[in-house]
């Protein structure tokens, strides 16, 4: 059974509130890249090699980048020869199969939801530029842990936008859960060093960071995220224990080259993806994993508090590829 036919069989016509948010959620992104595919089955009697072009395009148009496209249409062109496949549908259907390993080649076991360690507080350090709804996730995450029974503490480490940490301590306020700042321009490092202290203090099971959103110069962006995790890291062992970094989907290949540039600066451990119901071009989760190694942990699929997901590739693909009109 090819993975269309599986997720045919395991979604259609049973409601699932998680399913049904990716559905909606990826309704743009499924009328530029289904609905193009579709289109282009119906134009061919048979697969031939301007087929294929039609297909790297339109993989291409979807953000899936350059790189994993090719990989993709290769794999495709070498199962459909080696099964004798010149069935249009038949061949978009291997395409997909091929998208879903192109995800998974790494080789690793995904797990999406945060470890927590056994004793003391788990540290998660939050990356990203401005705009990308950095705020907002950590707000969402804050929120998801919270209601999951955990003690979360967020540190407003952002320190030289002005309004971020206004912003975060509304959030907080909302959340009702506790926050820890530092002055204006104060060096976030000692802001990250007072957050652990009073994390360890409250008895904290989550400690969430924030950090400066800034690109502009590798080198500062690299020294300061450094000497966050040197500081973390000498008052819990092996913390920062979750890197994220958040990435706005409507960047496009924009996003791609942010999450490149942060992975340079500090290890990542995952990436959740906001504003996923905004964009057409739903490949971007596909190309920042084969860019960067790194599994997109969770996906932001609405303006609800409850609208960040796990991110879960099937029912991804199942929305991007099928939804409510399979």
């Amino acid at each position: 059974m090819g993975l269309i036919s599986f997720l045919k069989k395991k979604f259609s016509g049973k409601k699932n509130e998680t399913t049904d948010k990716y559905v909606v959620g990826l309704e743009k992104s499924k009328a530029n890249f289904s609905s193009k595919l579709k289109r282009l089955a119906k134009r061919y009697e048979k697969v031939t090699e301007e087929y294929y072009e039609h297909l790297l395009e339109i993989l291409i148009g979807a953000d899936v980048g350059v790189t994993l496209t090719y990989e993709i249409i290769e794999a495709t062109k070498a199962e459909a020869l080696l099964n004798n496949l010149t069935n249009p549908e038949a061949i978009n259907d291997l395409l997909v199969d091929k998208m879903f390993i192109g995800y998974l080649k790494q080789g690793e076991d995904i797990v999406n939801e945060i470890q927590f360690v056994e004793d003391g507080p788990t540290v998660l350090l939050v990356v990203g530029v401005n705009g990308s709804g950095k705020t907002t996730s950590i707000a969402k995450l804050a929120h998801r842990y919270k209601k999951a029974g955990k003690k979360v503490l967020l540190v407003a480490g952002d320190t030289f936008r002005a309004g971020a940490v206004a912003q975060l301590e509304v959030w907080a306020k909302r959340l009702d859960v506790p926050i820890v700042t530092g002055r204006p321009n104060a060096d976030p490092a000692s802001v990250a060093y007072d957050g652990i202290a009073e994390g360890k203090k409250i008895n904290a099971d989550l400690i969430i960071v924030d950090t400066a959103g800034r690109l502009q110069t590798k080198v500062n962006l690299m020294a300061e995220l450094s000497k966050i995790r040197r500081v973390i890291g000498k008052e819990i062992e092996n913390a920062p224990h979750e890197v994220f970094l958040i990435i706005d989907a409507t960047t496009g290949q924009n996003g791609v080259l942010q999450a490149k540039a942060f992975a340079e600066a500090t290890g990542l451990t995952g990436v959740v993806i906001t504003k996923m119901d905004g964009t057409s071009k739903g490949g971007i989760i596909l190309a920042i994993r084969d860019e960067i190694g790194v599994p997109v942990r969770f996906i932001g699929l609405g303006e609800k508090m409850e609208d960040l997901d796990e991110f879960d590739l099937e029912k991804y693909l199942y929305g991007l590829c099928l939804g409510e009109d399979e």
